[in-house]
This record gives structure tokens, sequence and C-alpha cells, in this order.
């Protein structure tokens, strides 16, 4: 997207030159690429916002698994021992629940979120 951006901001000094010196059409031609950077801007922020999305979801389902494993790997001994049949899906909503990615993101994101 920078790349794109910048490919923008040096058409301007491209199209200008070329105008003739007429002030309405520079006008025109100013005003016309001001309405193109605002609309791939706005463009590349709602991308931003969907990626944003997608990396909390990710995030918060890699700090689950991590709960998860480490919970399985602390409570294996005890299963085998009491040969208890835990309920594992309330388990597994307990352990979302507790893994901590309401934290995690809450500090995460605003160095991801644009200002």
């Amino acid at each position: 997207w920078r790349n794109e951006m910048n490919e923008e901001i040096n058409r301007i000094n491209q199209v200008l030159p070329t105008t003739n010196a007429d002030e309405n059409e520079s006008t025109e031609a100013i005003q016309q690429w001001m309405e193109s950077v605002i609309r791939q801007i706005g463009h590349y922020k709602t991308q931003h916002k969907e990626l944003l999305k997608d990396a909390t979801t990710l995030l918060e389902l890699a700090l689950w698994k991590a709960k998860m494993d480490v919970k399985e790997e602390d409570s294996l001994e005890e299963m085998k021992a009491k040969k208890i049949k835990l309920d594992m899906q309330s388990e597994r909503r307990y352990l979302r629940i507790t893994s901590g990615a309401n934290i995690v993101i809450k500090n995460v994101l605003p160095y991801l979120e644009l200002t």
C-alpha cells in the first residue's frame, strides 16, 4: 500500500506541469487527485480494520490453545489417577474465558490500530 500511495502522490507532480496555465484546470486536477487519495486511504483503512480483526481472532485462539496445552499437561496425570471423565466442552469454554486473551489483546491492540 505504501508504494501505491507514493505513486499516487508522485502522480500529481506529473499531472500539474502538463496542465495549461489555466488556474481552473489546475484546481480541478488537484481536486480530482485529492479525492482519489482520500478514496484510497479509506480503502486501506477498511482493509487494515479487516486484517486487525483477523489478527485479533488469531491471537485469541493462540492464547486459548496455549492455555489448553498447559492445562492438558497439568491434568493428564490427575485424570489417569482419578479415572474421571471430564466434560471437555465446559472445560474448553472455561479455558477460553480464563486464557487472558482479553487482557493481552487490550494491551496489544493500541500498537496495531491506526491513529
